[in-house]
């Protein structure tokens, strides 16, 4: 059966009345031929969002509405694959709700995705050669994936010359970009051929335009990083916001980017401004 991924506005619900529809959802499901595999709450926007094993769309929402009337606003039908990658799971934890049947699940479904790019990777190749070449790559990687694993970041995939990773917490991920500019720098300054990388963050919703999961999230971190000049950071304002609009951030520009129809405001982070 396909697997969906609901979106419900929730705005003054508590936690536990989330997990007891939660459970009120399973103790039916068996009747409508559905799973109910697991859910993410965000107390704080007021959201939840449920992901279910069902045959059909309307079945999913019917159990909803005949369990306990929370039925959802939007619903996009998803891989497995892609929501463990971005949300890190793809059932209740074992000592969440399923095992206990009364603990609520304090985990929210906002993600912030991280890119990174190595600037001029096709120049590169055609100076270094083929081997070469992938050596630096292999360089880059390491250097990435180090600090994704300092900032608790989870690699979604490699993109040739890059690497897109998410974030359960946006200061983290501000945090593992610092961190990673950092890094090139200690690199830079000890070897004859230099890395130079772009970064581009976005923060936001699994299910938030009708669109595949993190949709546009994904979209405008990747085109920020395309633009991102080199050795820097770019955020969105979603990102700006939700880290706190420090002092860090500042030559806010409009960029007009690939697939976007109104230019997109954003922050460039300074971030050899930061203690390191």
């Amino acid at each position: 059966m396909p697997i969906y991924m609901d979106r419900h506005e929730l705005t003054g619900t508590s936690a536990a009345d989330v997990a007891e529809a939660h459970l009120k959802d399973l103790a039916i499901q068996d009747q409508y031929g559905v799973k109910f595999l697991t859910y993410w709450f965000d107390q704080h926007r007021g959201t939840a969002f449920c992901l279910v094993d069902a045959p059909d769309m309307e079945t999913a929402q019917c159990v909803h509405r005949d369990a306990h009337g929370f039925v959802a606003t939007e619903i996009v039908e998803v891989s497995l694959s892609a929501v463990e990658a971005f949300l890190g799971r793809i059932h209740d934890p074992e000592t969440g709700i399923a095992a206990l049947g009364k603990t609520p699940i304090a985990e929210a479904g906002h993600r912030a995705i991280l890119f990174t790019d190595i600037v001029g990777s096709t120049e590169m190749t055609a100076r270094l050669g083929d081997r070469m070449a992938a050596e630096m790559i292999r360089a880059h990687d390491a250097i990435v994936r180090r600090c994704l694993g300092q900032c608790d970041g989870r690699e979604i995939k490699h993109t040739g010359d890059g690497i897109m990773a998410t974030f359960a917490e946006t200061a983290s991920a501000v945090d593992c970009a610092i961190t990673i500019q950092r890094e090139f720098e200690r690199h830079n300054a000890g070897n004859p051929e230099q890395i130079h990388i772009r970064i581009g963050l976005d923060c936001g919703e699994p299910v938030e335009d009708s669109n595949d999961l993190f949709g546009s999230t994904v979209q405008l971190a990747a085109r920020l990083c395309a633009v991102s000049p080199k050795d820097q950071i770019l955020v969105s304002e979603n990102v700006f916001r939700e880290y706190g609009s420090a002092p860090i951030f500042g030559n806010a520009t409009r960029q007009q980017l690939k697939g976007f129809a109104n230019p997109v405001l954003a922050f460039q982070c300074d971030w050899t401004a930061t203690a390191g």
